[in-house]
């Protein structure tokens, strides 16, 4: 049995991973042009030319690399260890450029990642007195983190899994990895763009500044959270604030379903189970809140958009997490835990996880109560579940709380209050961006490292860090197709 899982696993093709960092880096350039304009636009020419001197670095770099000729099947681990690289290298890039506004090349990497990550987390005091371009960037990167994230995930859903299925809806969209990733990214692009510009709109007619509105839309629709004012929506007023947070449950939804209104109607979208327990789970925390916050004028209005906010993952905010009760913020900590949809920019492991793994308690009660010889299948949203896809679904949410246990003991150690630890872990390892306030400038710098990892591990499922990291990844035998 050993010899033969030695002649079925094949390292990854050094050419291979070039070939397309080098196509990702020609996308990252592109994407970094816009925050170059936007400086350029208002007159901040320091930014500018730390953007003009990364896109010389990246397109050098990138180009002759993208030349390259390699076969078109990509391997699994090729196409997550291609993902895990291309967020470091990002971020890297990125860091350069957020320096600008930043007092250490930490804080800049710590930006970066948390907006690339879709996070939101900051280690700044104030954000109100950076530049613009600064503001636009860190939007904007969350924007296209997001839109990432939901295609690129398709890796790690291709194989015969309840939550490829899903993704893909019943369509085949391709015969490699490479074409039906490309399929999936046109259809989703056309989703996320279109959402974006309602988001904009909308968000524009109720503001009246069409910059905040811009900021607060790409940051909106990507459950990102960053925002251009140091109290977050709260600067916004209760109108705009409304306004914004539902563009931003509407990105915790998972976006190949609203292609399915074009196709059957808006009807189709209340029969997928996962947005009826996205729908139930965020009223179940905004009443919980609305229950245990201080009563106030928008007392209501305040435990639902806390209760959206936390539900997906966005970490907008319209109060301070600091002054909230313990109830409260272990009732939070439960839903950014679980976030929101598979196929959304939302993090957490997902609500589809944790319908499986219901489904997988309510499988063994079942069989313990049933003849011997019965057969009894596992369903869900009327797909039958294999046993394979309910022990990988809860083997990933084990993954998810050791990662969330190791990282929270690491700030115990260090002395900070173990339930705000524990929020503060919980909101980077679900890209959430809540704080209740340890996130800092004078943050140790280890937890800082602890922080981004999490953010870096929670964003891309765990599994494939965990591809790059093991050695059988790296050292072996290469195909040669």
């Amino acid at each position: 049995m050993a010899e033969q899982s030695k002649t079925v696993s094949y390292a990854v093709r050094w050419r291979v991973l070039l070939k397309y960092l080098g196509m990702l880096g020609i996308v990252l350039a592109a994407l970094n042009s816009v925050p170059l304009a936007v400086a350029l636009l208002f007159g901040e020419f320091e930014v500018a030319g730390r953007y003009a001197v990364m896109l010389v670095a990246l397109l050098a770099l990138a180009l002759p690399l993208a030349r390259m000729t390699v076969p078109k099947q990509l391997q699994m681990n090729e196409a997550m260890t291609v993902v895990v690289l291309v967020f470091l290298l990002g971020s890297l890039v990125s860091s350069y450029t957020l320096g600008a506004a930043s007092t250490s090349w930490l804080d800049s990497w710590f930006e970066a990642i948390s907006g690339i990550t879709t996070t939101g987390l900051s280690t700044m005091a104030s954000v109100e007195d950076k530049p613009s371009a600064f503001l636009f960037a860190r939007a904007w990167m969350q924007w296209y983190g997001g839109l990432g994230i939901v295609v690129l995930s398709l890796a790690l859903f291709l194989r015969n899994s309840v939550a490829g299925r899903k993704l893909m809806d019943t369509e085949a969209t391709g015969e490699t990895l490479v074409s039906s990733t490309q399929a999936y990214a046109r259809r989703i692009a056309i989703v996320y763009g279109m959402l974006t510009a309602c988001a904009l709109i909308a968000t524009w007619l109720v503001m009246g500044d069409g910059f905040v509105a811009l900021v607060h839309s790409l940051s909106a629709v990507s459950t990102g959270g960053f925002s251009s004012f140091d109290d977050s929506l709260a600067g916004l007023g209760p109108d705009a604030a409304a306004v914004v947070m539902g563009f931003a449950w509407l990105g915790a939804v998972s976006l190949p379903l609203y292609f399915l209104i074009w196709q059957k109607g808006p009807g189709s979208l209340l029969q997928d189970p996962e947005l009826r327990a996205l729908l139930i789970a965020t009223a179940a925390l905004s009443g919980l809140l609305y229950l245990w916050l201080p009563t106030g004028e928008n007392g209501w209005l305040d435990a639902l958009l806390m209760g959206m906010s936390a539900q997906s993952t966005t970490g907008f905010s319209t109060l301070a997490v600091a002054d909230l009760d313990d109830a409260s913020k272990i009732a939070m900590i439960g839903s950014m835990l679980v976030g929101g949809s598979v196929g959304s920019t939302a993090g957490g492991f997902k609500l589809l996880r944790l319908l499986l793994l219901l489904r997988l308690v309510q499988l063994v009660v079942a069989r313990a109560a049933a003849p011997r010889h019965a057969v009894i299948e596992a369903r869900l949203g009327g797909r039958r579940v294999d046993d394979e896809d309910l022990w990988r679904a809860m083997l990933l949410m084990v993954m998810f709380m050791l990662l969330v246990f190791l990282s929270w003991l690491a700030f115990v150690a260090h002395g900070y209050p173990a339930l705000d630890a524990l929020f503060e872990v919980v909101s980077a390892s679900a890209t959430v961006g809540l704080s209740t306030g340890i996130t800092r400038p004078d943050l140790e710098p280890f937890l800082k490292a602890v922080l981004c990892f999490d953010m870096l591990a929670g964003r891309m499922e765990i599994f494939a860090l965990l591809v790059v990291l093991y050695p059988g990844t790296w050292f072996g035998k290469r195909s040669g197709a």
